[in-house]
């Protein structure tokens, strides 16, 4: 799922296309997609874009008049920007917004269709559509530790809840947590102060360095390659590859459709955390340490 960094990017990439420009008109691809019912879609045709922001996870388009289309991406769904006179290609495309810029179309991979567009009217409105989470590079150490001992959750679950920190999902939370040398299952209130201070600024380090990079990969071409998975990741999406810090394979654990990424060696002193189900099932088999598995796979 397009995460903090990566929506950024896609509203600087838009506001350099779209900002100012009148929209045209506004296809419906799928009837699936649109999750509201007013405004119709035909209101926003005609009007000019005066704003983007970021919501959460979220894009949203400002157009005159108070009315704003929200795209939600989820997993699969991704992005697209032709210039005016080109003929948008790919595959069957949820939505396209037609500017006299350009056409904005939407895509999602896979079967599931959990991609959104969510229109409404008025601020009030909008902010209906916000978890409330507090945004992670604005607030300063004591306020981050203030919202991270808030609940007693694991770090994991505090990193990516989105009513506690906006735009921090289940890829820069294993980054961010490896930069911090803390476990995903640590509880917050067990952490000491250096250790939310060292997470505090692992956050911000993470996130803004992620945006830098991204904003360089993407130029001035419209993002085109986001992805959860980045070979430049420390542990995101690198199961059992060497941790670029200690060269300890990487490790998981995987509840549902969420798995969190770590490096035993860098955050949980040599010890491997227990899959739910997996270690229900082996009991008193499961390995507890890093070198315990390595002999297993061994044999």
């Amino acid at each position: 799922m397009p995460e903090l960094p990566d929506v950024a990017v896609y509203i600087e990439a838009l506001e350099r296309r779209i900002l100012g420009a009148r929209l045209e008109r506004l296809r419906i691809g799928t009837p699936f997609i649109l999750r509201s019912v007013e405004p119709a879609p035909r209101e926003l045709e005609g009007r000019r874009v005066v704003a983007l922001r970021r919501i959460g996870k979220r894009i949203a388009i400002g157009f005159e008049d108070d009315l704003f289309a929200v795209i939600h991406l989820m997993i699969a769904g991704r992005l697209h920007f032709f210039a005016r006179g080109t003929k948008p290609g790919g595959r069957k495309t949820l939505f396209d917004f037609g500017f006299d810029t350009g056409t904005l179309t939407l895509t999602e991979a896979g079967s599931k269709r959990r991609a959104s567009l969510t229109l409404v009217r008025g601020q009030a409105a909008l902010a209906g559509l916000d978890p409330g989470g507090a945004e992670p590079l604005e607030i300063d150490a004591a306020e981050f530790a203030r919202l991270l001992r808030a609940a007693n959750h694991t770090l994991k679950r505090s990193l990516t809840d989105p009513r506690l920190l906006s735009g921090i999902g289940n890829a820069y939370s294993d980054e961010i947590l490896h930069r911090a040398r803390l476990s995903p299952v640590a509880m917050t209130d067990r952490l000491s102060d250096a250790e939310v201070g060292r997470l505090f600024e692992a956050t911000r380090a993470t996130l803004a360095e992620w945006i830098e990079r991204l904003r360089r990969q993407a130029g001035d071409r419209f993002p085109e390659k986001v992805t959860a998975f980045r070979p430049e990741m420390a542990v995101h999406g690198r199961y059992r590859e060497p941790c670029p810090a200690c060269g300890a394979p990487v490790q998981r654990i995987v509840h549902a459709e969420n798995e969190s990424n770590y490096c035993p060696g860098c955050q949980t002193d040599g010890k491997l955390l227990a899959d739910r189900s997996l270690s229900k099932l082996l009991k008193a088999d499961w390995p507890r340490t890093l070198e315990e598995l390595e002999e297993r796979r061994g044999r």
